[in-house]
């Protein structure tokens, strides 16, 4: 299922996006701050798209003023968040490449993907965390509406061995329906 708001794309990803993948993952500034490795070739990229980014509700963020990937956004439902979640509630993430930052496009993603979630898949509400020190990740929740809901410590993330804090915010279905979108 694709996905289109004024300025961007969401569509699957395919193993033909490895390289623009591998173009803005590769990013120290990217990864790590998110919770995972930067990544280190087009062929983990592509491995990556297999693995990691082809699963339902993942999308690959084009700019339609570039037309390739710079970034991804996606919904883990239910069980396949790591918070642990029911079936009718979801986590969002999303990263942008950095040539990309401030211009307001992750948060207009964010903003199509919690439709697609409350509209189209009827879920109650949406989960979304940062780590400790990610302030461009907690105004995207500010400006979609997340209200804060609670923090934990000692949290694993998808690089080995390293533990982080994660602020967790949230919002319901009526609270987006409410909001001034």
């Amino acid at each position: 299922m694709t996905h289109e708001t004024e300025r961007l794309i969401l569509r699957p990803w395919t193993e033909d996006d490895a390289e623009d993948l591998y173009r803005y993952a590769s990013h120290p500034d990217i990864g790590p701050i998110a919770g995972w490795s930067a990544h280190t070739s087009v062929e983990e990229s592509r491995q990556i798209i297999r693995d990691v980014l082809s699963v339902p509700e993942t999308y690959a963020v084009v700019p339609k003023s570039v037309g390739h990937p710079a970034g991804c956004i996606g919904l883990m439902v239910g069980a396949s968040s790591n918070i642990g979640l029911p079936n009718t509630e979801a986590e969002i993430g999303y990263w942008i490449g950095v040539p990309y930052w401030g211009q307001g496009l992750i948060p207009e993603a964010a903003r199509e993907t919690m439709r697609h979630g409350f509209e189209d898949l009827g879920l109650h509400k949406i989960w979304c965390g940062y780590f400790d020190g990610n302030q461009k990740s907690r105004r995207v929740q500010e400006k979609c509406g997340f209200v804060y809901h609670h923090t934990a410590t000692n949290v694993p993330c998808r690089i080995e061995g390293v533990l982080r804090t994660e602020h967790i915010s949230c919002i319901t279905r009526d609270e987006w329906q409410k909001a001034d979108r």
